[in-house]
């Protein structure tokens, strides 16, 4: 199986619109952070997206891609599910509906605001054409032949998702991760970690936490992600040990579904 970062940036994106600093004006292409999102490439060749931020459109002629045949959805804020309606341009391509994937009070929030992308395929594709799923947060669930572990975590007061599938997980907008949910976390060669910036805050972790969390999980190799303009690519990543890494916009990597 394949990841492929298509944004690790925050709500902001870098640059941040009329910012003149250094990670901003930046010309290393690594500091360039469209919306945090991800796409995985399953063994029989589907591509599942992890959240559609509004810069889907974008990242996908970035990546050439080109299907999607499901989408796991962390949580419903702005910056991770505002880019639904991309999603008509492959249900256009596949002529097939699209099955979203999330738990139920995100469930809810995806049918209340996009009503009109939730329904049946028919003879009309100027439309997403969308499929609600829900999912059991403290239950393993099965797609396209590979298991897929729900990992709640907190994001301030909110109850939200991150996935493992088999040795790789994909946690974003962290403030908490509890004893349970570490436990589900043991063994992997690959962690997707939320790293917003240097300061506290109070929905997400900062470097000194997320460093914790990459230690206390202990995966092979962490890679930091939801990152805004605070930090700075070479800069962090000369203070990073080699299992602790900046990841960026098109990084690639393999990890194994079982």
């Amino acid at each position: 199986m394949q990841i492929v970062m298509l944004g690790v940036g925050s709500s902001a994106g870098t640059p941040v619109i009329g910012c003149k600093c250094s990670t901003c004006t930046s010309d290393n292409i690594k500091n360039k952070r469209t919306r945090c999102s991800a796409a995985v490439t399953f063994p029989n060749g589907e591509v599942v997206l992890i959240d559609t931020g509004p810069d889907l459109r974008q990242q996908a002629l970035r990546e050439s891609l080109n299907r999607v045949d499901a989408v796991f959805y962390t949580h419903t804020h702005a910056d991770h599910i505002h880019g639904i309606d991309d999603l008509r341009a492959f249900c256009q391509l596949q002529r097939c509906q699209i099955p979203l994937y999330a738990k139920s009070d995100a469930w809810e929030h995806i049918l209340n605001k996009f009503s009109y992308a939730i329904r049946p395929p028919g003879d009309f594709w100027e439309l997403p054409v969308l499929g609600l799923n829900k999912i059991d947060p403290e239950k393993d669930f099965e797609l396209f032949g590979v298991t897929v572990t729900p990992i709640p975590v907190k994001h301030g007061k909110l109850d939200i998702l991150g996935y493992r599938i088999g040795n790789m997980a994909y946690l974003t907008d962290v403030s908490e991760i509890e004893k349970t949910s570490i436990e589900k976390l043991k063994g992997l060669d690959i962690l997707f970690l939320d790293c917003l910036r240097y300061k506290p805050h109070y929905t997400h972790i900062n470097v000194e936490q997320s460093i914790y969390y990459a230690n206390l999980i202990d995966a092979k190799h962490t890679y930091l992600i939801h990152m805004t303009h605070d930090i700075e690519y070479e800069s962090l990543s000369k203070e990073l040990t080699n299992r602790v890494h900046l990841a960026f916009d098109g990084l690639r990597l393999n990890f194994d579904h079982v």
